[in-house]
């Protein structure tokens, strides 16, 4: 058979995006390129404010100093815990600037998920909202040893629209215990020198980006600026996007797809970062007619709100040259559904946080195969520097279209977890990252993801994949989004439930949908519950919580 290390998959790429990539050593190398190269071009847009890339460099300048002055030295870790604003970018660049490492946390967060960041990585300076400074966490700071520095945020500065759709609330004023961010990146002279260049190298670490601690205490992985700069740089050239393109950030900053394949993307490309908070359906949409963005990336059920909205038109979508989706399944019926609709082709992806976001995507131009049997999408091909092997459970490789676990390796794969050396050895031996999903890779090179391992229901002996069952539920004209997820049943040991969220103006009956299903699925798969919500719970970046809903039934 055809060897994973033959990479058949570069066959699905075109020469341009077969080339290697050069990247520079850090995410900071290549803004300050764009700053001397175009320092009058916009680097952030929110909501109708601008900050060009020189303004950009010298707030996070000041930034930088306030850190360097109050004692943050090189390695220090600073958290960041704010929402899609210009405040998280300049806090980013800032703490890059001081040498240090950022620990983007999710502002959703509550006390103990925080106080375990803080103790875990040790960190030095906290950077968020004022509201969750006020909130909780100076109390949660005042018990770590290590935070020595606190700034906050007032997140309706630096737009000048008043949308209290997304922005509502008054500043609080001065916090105790914090200074403000702005104030202090504004702040010049003699006294804020700015710290002498770190000289980021491609090994340092740049970020500690936690995982979400679906099997356990998350981890904190160590992504690198190399890995960063790979992605990005990968993203760059694969996209053949123009230079200056206006990024939009769909995906959250803090989460590893928003962080590499919006910003880090967006200033190796010296474009324009359009920013609007935090997702909602209806702001979104108007910031794509004003902002004219060329590309985005963000998980299925973002697209699906957008394209549940009542007011969406084609005219929202009609600037883009890509949109990706990642973060979370990306079913085949809604791709057809949304490029019916609307005019573009949904882009699937697959990353991990330990593989700093994609390490194999569908190519611009390229169509992704589903597969006949499974009916499952693939999610892309892997680059010319990365193989993707699938293997079993002592680490071989398996044949092709055999499932097993999807193996990672190539310059994006984090070097390690944060101080777990033991989860490190077990989760990447020899430098390979054991994801822990189950997919499968055909002889052209296609990789399909069927699920998690831990998500896999026993029927009566037979093996159920979640996501089989959620595709034939979002092929039904009613379904929103669906979920499947496996309960106790004493005759089988496990069956399966499904959880569903309807179209506006849908109303089938539970028993319809578990009949839909019943015709398209083996006896042993189909629901033999469905239940309909509102909602599904999800995270921020948008995928939907499976282990909320196993709680529930």
């Amino acid at each position: 058979m055809t060897s994973y290390q033959d990479k058949p998959w570069l066959a699905q790429l075109t020469d341009a995006q077969r080339a290697p990539v050069q990247p520079p050593p850090s995410a900071l190398h290549a803004f300050r390129a764009a700053v001397g190269r175009v320092p009058d071009r916009t680097a952030l847009a929110y909501f109708d404010g601008r900050l060009s890339y020189a303004e950009t460099d010298a707030l996070s300048d000041g930034i930088a100093a306030h850190l360097a002055g109050r004692g943050f030295r090189r390695g220090d870790r600073a958290a960041v815990m704010l929402q899609n604003t210009p405040h998280f970018v300049l806090a980013v660049l800032g703490v890059w600037k001081a040498g240090g490492v950022v620990v983007p946390v999710n502002p959703m967060y509550k006390s103990a998920e925080m106080r375990h960041i803080l103790d875990d990585a040790e960190v030095t300076a906290v950077i968020c909202a004022d509201r969750i400074w006020d909130g909780f966490l100076r109390l949660l700071a005042d018990g770590a040893p290590s935070v020595r520095i606190a700034l906050t945020a007032w997140e309706r500065d630096l737009q000048t629209r008043d949308d209290r759709r997304v922005l509502g609330g008054e500043r609080l004023g001065p916090q105790e215990g914090a200074d403000d961010l702005l104030t202090v990146a504004r702040t010049t002279g003699p006294i804020r020198a700015v710290p002498a260049d770190p000289r980021l190298t491609a090994d340092d670490l740049a970020l500690i980006s936690y995982t979400s601690g679906t099997s356990g205490t998350p981890k904190g992985a160590t992504n690198t600026h190399g890995n960063i700069t790979y992605n990005a740089e990968r993203q760059r050239t694969g996209l053949g996007l123009p230079d200056g393109a206006t990024y939009f950030a769909l995906a959250p900053l803090f989460h590893i797809t928003g962080l590499v394949c919006e910003l880090a993307a967006c200033l190796a490309n010296a474009g324009t970062l359009a920013l609007a908070y935090r997702f909602e359906a209806g702001v979104v949409l108007d910031a794509f007619l004003e902002h004219r963005p060329a590309y985005t990336v963000g998980p299925s059920t973002a697209y699906m709100a957008l394209m549940a909205h009542p007011e969406v038109t084609r005219e929202h979508f009609a600037s883009f040259t890509t949109l990706s989706s990642g973060g979370a399944p990306l079913p085949p019926a809604l791709v057809e559904s949304f490029r019916t609709g609307f005019g573009p082709y949904l882009h699937n992806g697959y990353g991990l946080t330990e593989c700093t976001a994609p390490c194999a995507s569908v190519p611009p131009g390229r169509r992704a195969p589903v597969d006949k049997v499974s009916g499952t999408l693939a999610v892309g091909v892997p680059g010319p520097d990365t193989v993707v092997r699938i293997i079993d459970e002592q680490g071989r490789d398996l044949p092709f279209g055999e499932p097993g676990e999807i193996a990672v390796r190539g310059p994006q794969v984090v070097p390690g977890y944060w101080r777990r050396p033991d989860a490190t050895a077990q989760g990447m031996p020899d430098g390979e990252l054991r994801t822990g999903d189950i997919g499968f890779m055909d002889a052209e090179g296609w990789l399909y993801v069927v699920d998690r391992k831990k998500d896999m229901i026993n029927a009566s002996g037979f093996k159920v994949w979640p996501r089989e069952v959620e595709d034939v539920l979002y092929s039904h004209p009613a379904v929103r989004e669906a979920a499947v997820v496996g309960v106790p049943d004493a005759y089988r040991g496990e069956s399966v439930k499904a959880y569903v969220s309807l179209r506006p103006g849908s109303a089938p009956e539970p028993a319809e949908l578990a009949a839909y299903c019943k015709e398209r699925l083996a006896a042993y798969k189909y629901p033999r519950e469905v239940e309909i919500l509102a909602e599904l719970p999800k995270t921020t970046s948008g995928k939907i919580l499976r282990r909320e809903l196993r709680h529930r039934a």
